[in-house]
């Protein structure tokens, strides 16, 4: 497959997968989307591989899902999504749920690499890894609450910030600075922006130094663990919830009028005092 959203670097028994669509601020679009997927589980089969760096290129890690890019317009145009609310509920399913458990049971150690804005789809990504290194500019945030649904189609936070804090930033739909997402356990590590990929290589490498196969079932009995608590469970069942949230917003822009993503998101955020440019 050949790559036009994402760039692949090697440092010894170390892959980056860097998501290069900057001038999107990382913009999660369809195509890239699959190309991350076929990056990732070529990686699977790749024994020379011990760990995965998930990098965003530019200023941000990733601004979440391509509203309206070009390259998405083109790419609806030319492959068209199924209509209607089955048509949505297709993609979104394939796309944000699907997809993350996939990369979720990676059997590979993950680290997520994030700097700048890490936002809804961002987030989904960021927590589908194992860790998550921050640089000290990082701001994380689910602001689907302020667009009418739930969470964001893979509801990770609860289980990522605990229950109650999850409630008090979805509610809000305020950003979540490095060091509070440190202390909250979202994060493992926030290191100086100008060192984050040095730090970030420098964990990876360490890791790298284990013997796979035990890095594998210590991956497995860790993520049993979650699911024995009942994290896919509930995360398939809060996808539901998201995906009722559909037909409400689509009853409510026939009502309201709907607008682009963009303009919606900057009058949205504006009446919060914390809309960025």
């Amino acid at each position: 497959m050949t790559y036009e959203n994402i760039l692949l670097s090697r440092d010894g028994l170390v892959l980056t997968i860097t998501v290069n669509r900057p001038e999107v601020r990382n913009a999660q679009s369809r195509i890239m989307l699959e190309e991350f997927d076929d990056a990732l589980m070529s990686a699977a089969d790749d024994d020379s591989v011990r760990v995965v760096i998930v990098a965003g290129a530019g200023d941000h890690f990733s601004a979440g899902h391509d509203l309206g890019s070009p390259q998405e317009l083109a790419d609806r145009e030319r492959r068209p999504y199924p209509p209607g609310i089955p048509g949505a509920y297709d993609r979104s399913r394939k796309q944000n749920l699907d997809n993350t458990l996939r990369w979720r049971d990676f059997p590979k150690p993950t680290i997520a690499q994030v700097q700048g804005y890490c936002i809804m789809g961002g987030l989904i990504l960021a927590t589908a890894c194992d860790l998550i290194v921050a640089s000290d500019d990082a701001r994380f945030s689910d602001r689907t609450v302020r667009w009418g649904g739930p969470h964001v189609q893979f509801a990770s936070l609860p289980w990522e910030v605990g229950f109650r804090k999850a409630k008090e930033y979805l509610f809000t739909g305020d950003w979540i600075d490095a060091q509070e997402a440190e202390k909250l356990g979202l994060v493992n590590r926030v290191v100086p922006r100008e060192s984050l990929e040095e730090e970030t290589m420098k964990l990876a490498q360490r890791i790298a130094l284990q013997e796979p196969f035990a890095l594998r079932l210590s991956k497995f009995s860790v993520n049993q663990m979650q699911d024995e608590m009942g994290y896919r469970s509930a995360i398939g069942s809060a996808f539901q919830t998201h995906a009722l949230s559909i037909a409400y917003r689509r009853e409510r822009d026939a009502e309201q009028g709907a607008e682009d993503g963009t303009n919606r998101a900057k009058t949205r955020d504006a009446r919060f005092g914390d809309q960025r440019g």
